[in-house]
């Protein structure tokens, strides 16, 4: 069955690209782009690729071969998904170089194993066991804004002591990758986690990429919206899928050291065209937030329908909702909304600080000053949306003692060195880290619990006008 192919995705040099015009073309319009020239000094791209432009494998069997990552087999279909299959580095490697020196190459494709969702900055980096010294690449200033992952750095998304898992180097909670399979290898059809943006470079190898945009996803699913297309080159059931063909595609090729830019909600199928490497990020932030929140509330009304008919006979059924949102999601809405909450006063503080500073008087005209009032805004539109659902009890937290925790403290810097990075900062540094409590406002502000989201909203009423009456 031939797609229908409408557009072609843009490829801009990203060396002439500024941040505000990435924000205001692509970003904020959810658009997807591929940007060129920013891979250059990466020592990935030095490292991981021999001479002759294939993967250097015996690079990572060599530095990283003890790690253990999950492995999808192209071939094997598994519920929704590829089945999984967990292994070494070393044996993955093994397994890839046997197939170099077989006679099929995997042709039939019952043989291509493909590394996916390698966590490797969470595993070889940070948790400074490995390589803490080695950084393979930054990442673009396209991409800093990333809420999600840090907030991962500091904290864990879901945090329930009754299903709590030790987390290994395969399930460790952040949402930076490494990606590498043969020619041949493929992901099939799927929107993002979360909804959230990505990012994936192409360190070796070339990838083709298929994209439907999300006023049609509606067409590669099922007339109830309960399952969606696996693979849009097999024989796809007019029945089953009756819009189908009605689908108009945006496609491109991802050539070596080119960076793909994938928009929230946008459907994809992708194929390794040559044996490849990429690295891959999911990130959310002010932009696309608003996708986290209403995948969460949907997945909340799914789940809540599936159980329904044990509510009169069940002792908490909010409870079990809320659990088997968070297994079915990765979060519940108590973690969502504890999230909002830490990044909103993690915005107001490092806002406050820069109003402090009696030497800047021009500090709300500041790019990043504008930066930290979006996200305060949208934060506070989002939680107007939260309102709409009664089961806030009990979820919040204490704002004194979140202020003061060092986990906070170092979220804080964090997100000030973003946003030095972000905007090429050269005014004076906020330091987000110095005197907290001590700043009489901020003790009057914060010495109240936020339990609900019309707390948040009251709350953060009150820190915008106090923000805005410093002298």
């Amino acid at each position: 069955m031939g797609l229908k192919i409408g557009e072609k995705v843009e490829k801009v040099n990203g060396k002439e690209l500024s941040y505000g015009d990435f924000v205001e073309k692509y970003l904020a319009r959810n658009q997807p782009v591929i940007l060129t020239g920013l891979t250059e000094d990466w020592r990935a791209c030095k490292d991981w690729v021999s001479d002759d432009g294939k993967p250097n494998l015996r690079f990572f069997s060599t530095h990283f071969g003890g790690s253990r990552v999950q492995v999808a087999d192209c071939g094997t279909r598994e519920f929704t998904d590829q089945k999984r299959i967990e292994m070494s580095v070393s044996e993955f490697i093994d397994r890839w170089l046997k197939l170099w020196s077989s006679d099929n190459g995997g042709a039939d494709g019952t043989s291509l194993l493909y590394l996916k969702d390698w966590h490797f900055v969470k595993v070889h980096v940070l948790a400074l066991w490995e390589y803490p010294e080695y950084v393979a690449y930054r990442t673009p200033i396209f991409f800093l804004d990333d809420w999600l992952n840090l907030y991962l750095d500091k904290y864990h998304m879901h945090d329930n002591p009754d299903s709590y898992q030790e987390r290994d180097e395969v399930s460790c909670s952040d949402y930076r990758f490494v990606y590498m399979g043969a020619k041949g290898t493929w992901t099939p059809l799927h929107a993002d986690v979360f909804r959230s943006y990505s990012w994936s470079a192409n360190i070796c190898g070339r990838k083709h990429w298929y994209f439907l945009s999300p006023d049609q996803h509606h067409l590669v699913h099922d007339r109830y919206m309960k399952s969606s297309v696996y693979d849009i080159f097999e024989d796809v059931s007019k029945m089953k899928y009756p819009g189908f063909e009605k689908a108009i595609w945006w496609e491109c090729t991802q050539e070596q050291n080119e960076i793909i830019f994938v928009p929230s909600g946008w459907y994809h199928q992708v194929h390794n065209l040559e044996d490849t490497i990429s690295i891959n990020h999911n990130w959310f932030n002010a932009y696309n937030i608003s996708w986290v929140w209403d995948l969460l509330l949907r997945e909340y009304h799914e789940a809540k329908g599936y159980i329904e008919d044990i509510k009169d006979i069940c002792d908490d059924f909010e409870c079990l909702c809320q659990r088997n949102l968070a297994a079915n999601a990765g979060m519940d809405f108590r973690d969502f909304f504890i999230f909002m909450i830490r990044f909103a006063i993690a915005n107001l503080v490092l806002l406050y600080q820069l109003a402090s500073d009696i030497k800047n008087i021009n500090w709300s005209s500041s790019e990043i000053a504008r930066h930290l009032r979006f996200n305060l805004k949208s934060i506070q539109c989002i939680t107007l949306k939260m309102k709409s659902v009664a089961v806030w009890e009990n979820h919040g937290i204490n704002l004194m003692e979140t202020i003061v925790d060092r986990s906070f403290v170092e979220f804080c810097n964090a997100l000030e060195r973003t946003c030095n990075m972000m905007y090429n900062h050269c005014e004076k540094s906020f330091n987000a880290s110095q005197n907290l409590v001590q700043q009489e406002h901020l003790v009057d502000l914060f010495g109240s619990r936020i339990c609900n989201p019309d707390e948040l909203v009251t709350f953060l009423d009150g820190a915008l006008e106090l923000v805005g009456n410093i002298s």
